[in-house]
């Protein structure tokens, strides 16, 4: 091709630098109407218990029976409970809890899952004990299992650490404990895939360690399944806590989530049914939106699908 025939777009298109892997994804991303709704939904629930609380100076504790079983108002938006405690300043402080239940516990689990799941699809040795155990976890009751687990160390955490930290950190430790096997078994098959491509067999071949072909190209190629899974399981861990303290195992009465919020208001529905209706609808909310945000970074995050 000549001089004269070079058009100045491609003359611009070659001077233009690459174009970063991140923004493809960002692209594929904004595709997803749901992921987008989701994502802004999700947001607005971070500024919600994140800056609110900044904002709204009511101590979501303070009880005054002057103003107990008021109705929704500028003075308390969301209503009081029996004990006169402002509802909106408690969703603040209970949303606080909840998602940082629900974060900390994914991130248990994602770690725990991506450790066995490495171990499992490269080490040839591992993978037929570890899928046996991620079988067995599959295959006991979660509930029921962590149910047991909450009340054989409840009071023994909470007498040593507190009850605000002790249930905390037997909360999240329980629910990572036993929400890890559907990642061990994505990343394990990622795995398998991966070190029987070229560039793991050229790394073995000059004599790489396995820790360093694990850091330096495993598991930078299971990043997409992992971050999916992230996603989905922050949804999963604020449902279980939802759940576990609507039986009243969870935090204890002065310490609101939105799952004790409905314990709480249970006993109140037919006269205010809008105390169980406003935990109940954030619960959802956040749920909905974190599953679109997963299923949108699945879509993206998928060199087969991106591009399109």
């Amino acid at each position: 091709m000549s001089e004269a025939t070079v058009t100045p777009a491609r003359v611009d298109q070659a001077d233009r630098p690459p174009r970063s892997q991140w923004m493809d994804v960002w692209d594929q991303f904004k595709t997803h109407k749901g992921a987008l709704v989701g994502a802004a939904v999700f947001i607005c629930i971070l500024l919600f218990v994140l800056i609110g609380p900044l904002l709204w100076k009511t101590d979501p504790g303070y009880a005054n029976l002057l103003f107990r079983n008021k109705a929704p108002s500028l003075q308390f938006p969301f209503g009081t409970d029996e004990l006169g405690r402002d509802l909106f300043a408690r969703m603040m402080a209970g949303g606080k809890v909840s998602l940082a239940v629900g974060m900390t516990a994914m991130s248990i689990a994602v770690m725990l899952g991506t450790l066995i799941g490495v171990t499992a699809g490269f080490f040839r040795r591992m993978d037929g004990i570890l899928m046996r155990m991620t079988d067995l976890f599959l295959a006991l009751p979660l509930l029921p299992l962590l149910l047991v687990m909450v009340m054989l160390f409840r009071e023994a955490l909470s007498s040593r650490l507190g009850p605000e930290a002790g249930i905390f950190i037997l909360m999240v430790v329980s629910i990572g404990a036993t929400s890890w096997m559907q990642t061990a078994r994505i990343v394990r098959g990622e795995v398998l895939a991966l070190k029987e491509r070229e560039f793991v067999l050229a790394a073995r071949s000059i004599g790489a360690p396995p820790v360093r072909m694990i850091l330096r190209h495993i598991l930078p190629n299971t990043l997409s399944p992992i971050m999916v899974a992230a996603a989905l399981g922050i949804a999963g861990a604020i449902i279980i806590e939802s759940a576990l303290s609507f039986l009243g195992l969870g935090f204890p009465p002065d310490f609101p989530t939105w799952g004790r919020l409905l314990f709480d208001a249970v006993d109140h529905l037919q006269d205010y049914p809008n105390r169980v209706m406003l935990p109940g609808i954030a619960i959802s909310l956040t749920v909905l939106s974190v599953n679109y945000i997963g299923d949108g970074l699945r879509d993206a995050l998928d060199p087969r699908i991106r591009g399109r």
